[in-house]
């Protein structure tokens, strides 16, 4: 988890912040990032989940998903906003933090989060493979 000079706002209700001003967005669907999230363990940073769309979103380090392309996933683009839940809400119906922010920081390093995103992808492929398998058995 990476440290970052600014916090996110405190707020009682939910705020919209621009992308990409402190911090960087990768948005994942629900079912692969809560698999990421138990990969990454203490590493991961503050994450939101977002149950109305089915997607968490992750922050990591400005201008650092500007290369980004892993299959399943996408960079919010420069200029977007995203929705922060108050600090503390760790349930909905809305957005909510499935990992709070902390105290050490709430970036996530974007190569632990594209290492564990890699592993949950290529083991839903393990599993499709072998599915594949059986039906033709």
């Amino acid at each position: 988890m990476l440290n970052t000079r600014e916090p996110l706002p405190t707020s009682t209700s939910s705020t919209s912040q621009a992308v990409r001003v402190t911090w960087d967005t990768i948005r994942v669907s629900r079912g692969l990032g809560l698999a990421a999230v138990a990969i990454l363990g203490p590493r991961c940073g503050a994450v939101i989940d977002d149950p109305r769309s089915d997607v968490l979103d992750w922050f990591v380090a400005p201008g650092s998903a500007a290369s980004w392309s892993l299959t399943d996933t996408r960079a919010l683009p420069s200029g977007r906003n995203t929705v922060i839940p108050p600090l503390r809400l760790t349930h909905g119906p809305g957005r909510h933090w499935i990992v709070c922010p902390g105290e050490e920081g709430w970036l996530t390093d974007i190569r632990a989060l594209e290492a564990a995103l890699e592993d949950c992808l290529s083991r839903e492929a393990g599993q499709n493979e072998d599915l594949g398998a059986e039906a033709e058995a």
